[in-house]
C-alpha cells in the first residue's frame, strides 16, 4: 500500500447562525510516516474566535512534526492578546500502528473500528490562552478501515448516530451529516473523518 494514499479525509464546517466566519480552524499534514490533524475551536465565534483558532494552527503548521508539548507552549505564546481555545490533536504513526490524541478542552475523538466498535474520549475541561497546560493524551493501536471522527461541541451526540458511519467513505459520511444537520445552530459546527484506508 502507498502510505500516501492510506489516509481519506473529509471535513463539514459552518459557521454559527448569523456569523460570517467560523470561529473553528484545523489543519491536516500527511508524509509517508505520519499523519496529523489539529482541531482548534475559539473561545466565542465569529472573527475574533476564528483569529484565535487560526493562531494555534499557525504554530502547528510551521512545524507539524513538534512535540504536542512544545506545540502546547508555543500556541499559549500566539494567544496572547487573543481569545483562548480549545484543541484536538490527532497523530497517526503510519510505521507502527499507533495513534495518539491530545487534547485540552472540548474537541470530541470517536474511533470506529471496521466492526462497528466505537470508543469516544471523554474531553477535559479548560482552554489554552491563559497559562502552561498539560494535555490529556490517549493512545492506541488502529487498523485498515478505522475511522476517526473529530468535532467541535457545535457537532451534538444525537448526531452521530449508528447509520451515518455506515457510509463507505469519509466523504460520505461528511455529505450525510451535512444533510441532517440543522442550519440554524447556535454554535460554530467541524466534523472531520478520517479513514485509515
Amino acid at each position: 500500500m502507498n502510505k500516501m494514499n492510506a489516509i481519506d479525509i473529509a471535513v463539514y464546517q459552518k459557521e454559527k447562525k448569523g456569523n460570517y466566519s467560523c470561529g473553528d480552524s484545523y489543519y491536516y499534514y500527511q508524509d509517508d510516516d505520519f499523519f496529523l490533524c489539529a482541531l482548534a475551536d475559539g473561545l466565542g465565534s465569529g472573527d475574533m474566535a476564528r483569529d484565535s483558532s487560526q493562531a494555534v494552527m499557525n504554530v502547528i503548521k510551521a512545524d507539524p512534526l513538534l512535540a504536542t508539548s512544545e506545540i502546547i507552549k508555543l500556541s499559549n505564546q500566539a494567544l496572547i492578546g487573543k481569545r483562548g481555545v480549545v484543541l484536538g490533536i490527532l497523530k497517526l504513526d503510519l510505521r507502527s500502528l499507533e495513534y495518539t490524541y491530545a487534547s485540552i478542552g472540548n474537541i470530541g475523538l470517536m474511533t470506529i473500528t471496521s466492526e462497528g466498535i466505537k470508543k469516544r474520549n471523554i474531553p477535559m475541561s479548560g482552554y489554552l490562552g491563559v497559562y502552561p497546560r498539560q494535555t490529556k493524551e490517549i493512545r492506541g493501536k488502529f487498523k485498515k478501515s478505522m475511522l476517526f471522527v473529530l468535532f467541535s461541541d457545535g457537532v451534538m451526540p444525537k448526531d452521530l448516530t449508528h447509520s451515518l458511519f455506515q457510509k463507505q467513505s469519509s466523504v460520505e459520511i461528511t455529505d450525510a451529516f451535512a444533510e441532517q444537520m440543522d442550519q440554524n445552530r447556535e454554535d460554530d459546527t467541524t466534523l472531520i473523518v478520517i479513514k485509515f484506508k
